[in-house]
């Protein structure tokens, strides 16, 4: 069969892959159903696999067809990432760097980073985009990513973890709270208050050890809001809707009113760590990973 796959053909089975539907594809892709179902059989032949499992109610992929689909999507990205570094290349950056990253490491780790690239590094173009833990390392496996700024003890092969700031954790209360720093001696002063958390699926390990800093001091915290931001737990606090418990580096570029109490007694700690991909062939990770790794904090 003189066949060859194309990069449009690659096209025409995510397209299927994403809808799960023949025809919402072909709209998709500005061409007729009955054209993309021959490709697709066409495809599968050279594959010598089926990727589709179709009837009359719905289309599925099959294993191989998942299999596929993830490298398919993994393939697509590199190629247009590849296009996006030959244009900076192209305009005399060295290339680009995305970074993606939780709110905190705005506060103090990344304006560091940002500046020191600068000032070595003119070249380089950076992006940045805030996203949850779980959300950065599906990015940096998709090489979606170049690094990333999150809240784990652990990271899935073949991610690479190193810290890069460790800070210790503040309660967040209204300006009007009973409780001063000088009258604080411990957490179980707040055993009867109602918490607001950033959210257990935005950052586990973050949820787990404020809960565990309550246990510790004899209760389980009664949560009663959670969100993915800073600014929106700190309005709920300075509305009267509870206290948080946050990394004491939050508390900078915030202007509310909220008081923090530093828990320094405390033996738990906001470590903040760095994410990468062992294998990422972006030729302008290793000079920022020499920076930020050579100067932590």
């Amino acid at each position: 069969m003189n066949y060859q796959i194309e990069l449009r053909h690659l096209h025409y089975f995510l397209a299927v892959a994403e809808e799960l539907h023949f025809r919402r594809a072909a709209e998709k892709l500005f061409i007729s159903q009955p054209g993309l179902s021959t490709q697709i059989k066409r495809l599968e032949e050279v594959l010598q696999t089926p990727l589709f499992l179709r009837d009359k109610k719905r289309v599925r992929l099959t294993a191989a067809g998942v299999y596929l689909k993830g490298e398919v999507e993994f393939l697509l990205n590199h190629l247009e990432q590849t296009k996006k570094q030959l244009k900076q290349i192209g305009a005399g950056h060295l290339g680009e760097l995305r970074i993606g990253f939780l709110g905190s490491a705005m506060q103090r780790v990344i304006p560091k980073l940002l500046v020191r690239l600068k000032e070595r590094h003119p070249n380089v173009h950076t992006t940045l985009e805030e996203l949850s833990n779980n959300a950065q390392v599906s990015a940096l496996l998709r090489d979606r990513l170049d690094i990333g700024f999150v809240r784990l003890k652990r990271v899935p092969n073949p991610l690479e973890l190193h810290p890069v700031f460790e800070d210790t954790f503040s309660v967040v209360l209204p300006k009007n709270h009973i409780v001063r720093s000088t009258s604080f001696k411990n957490m179980s002063s707040f055993a009867n208050e109602d918490f607001i958390l950033f959210s257990q699926e935005y950052s586990p390990l973050y949820f787990d050890t404020v809960v565990s800093i309550c246990e510790d001091a004899g209760f389980t915290p009664k949560v009663s809001h959670k969100s993915v931001h800073a600014h929106t737990i700190f309005k709920l606090v300075e509305n009267g809707l509870g206290i948080a418990i946050v990394p004491t580096a939050l508390q900078h570029g915030f202007d509310m009113e909220v008081r923090f109490i530093e828990l320094k007694k405390v033996p738990q700690r906001a470590v903040l760590s760095v994410v990468w991909k062992a294998d990422n062939r972006n030729p302008v990770l290793k000079p920022c990973l020499d920076l930020l790794l050579g100067h932590k904090n």
